[in-house]
Parts: structure tokens; sequence; C-alpha cells
């Protein structure tokens, strides 16, 4: 039975491999940095992690990180003092087509909410299709596209930027 919770401090190892063994594609830009930095935050308080668990095994986790401390180019879609950012969303492949994803997202929303921020942005790459799915399922919608060669290498090279109002 997959149940969600808030990961805790110690599994920052563990969701660091689930991300590097399932989160590489061609869509995905990821880079050492930028992850260590994302888990900095989490081990700092200013992100959290929720992961997705069947028994006692992660399947996969999202990550929601405080507005003032995400990518200063979002501050032109809201105040970064009241908005949060979903970093990475990440499930095994193992594991992936139960809607797992998508329930992530859900569980950072209602995080949001509870947060009292009046925005939650994420983003993707234009063509990756899983991503928008889920995206589309959770009630994202998408308010930016623009050309991104830096970050995307592959088709269009377009980035998405998606929001959902709270």
């Amino acid at each position: 039975m997959l149940e969600y919770r808030k990961a805790i401090v110690e599994e920052i190892d563990e969701l660091k491999k689930i991300l590097w063994k399932y989160g590489p594609n061609e869509w995905n830009y990821l880079t050492r940095e930028g992850v260590n930095e994302e888990f900095a935050l989490v081990e700092q308080g200013y992100a959290q992690a929720i992961v997705a668990t069947e028994g006692s095994e992660v399947v996969g986790f999202s990550v929601l990180i405080e507005g003032s401390l995400s990518p200063q180019y979002l501050s032109k879609y809201c105040s970064l003092n009241n908005m949060l950012f979903i970093g990475d969303v990440v499930v095994s492949s193992l594991h992936s087509g139960k809607g797992i994803a998508t329930q992530l997202l859900k569980e950072c929303l209602a995080e949001a909410q509870r947060k009292n921020v009046n925005t939650v942005l994420i983003e993707r790459h234009e063509e990756n299709l899983a991503s928008a799915g889920m995206m589309r399922k959770a009630g994202f919608n998408i308010i930016d596209t623009f050309h991104d060669p830096e970050k995307r290498t592959v088709g269009s090279q377009n980035s998405v930027i998606l929001e959902f109002e709270i």
C-alpha cells in the first residue's frame, strides 16, 4: 500500500540515489551542484522532501522549496516571498504509471496550503509528455514557454513554467 509523508533528514542520501537512478533522461536538467544545493535546503529546513513509500521502500519523492530560495528568474511570475517551487519529482521506474508522481504533486500543494502561500510554480521541458500529464492532472496551468538552450539540449529546447494558484 502506498503512503505519503515528509522525508526525514537521514533519508537524503537514499533520495539522491533514487534521483540519480531514475531522474536522468533527455528532458530533465540535473547537475551535481543543483542536486546538492536542493538537498542542502532540505537539510536546513528551507525545503521539504515528500516521499512515497510502499512498505519500507521509498519509491518516489518530490521537493518543495521556499520561494525566497527558489531560482530568481521565477520572480517575474510572482512574489518569491509568497510562493513555493517544486524542484524535483521522481518515481522509480518499477512503480511508474500508478499516479504516484501526480499524488506527490498534490501532497506538495496540500503543504503549500498549510503554509498560506498564494502560488506554487514548477517547470519542465516543453516536450516532456509524462511530466505534462502529471502536472495537468494535479491542476497546474502553463503560464510561460521560452527558449532555454542552456538547460534544454534536445527537441524544441523550450522550458515551460506552470502555476497552481492556491
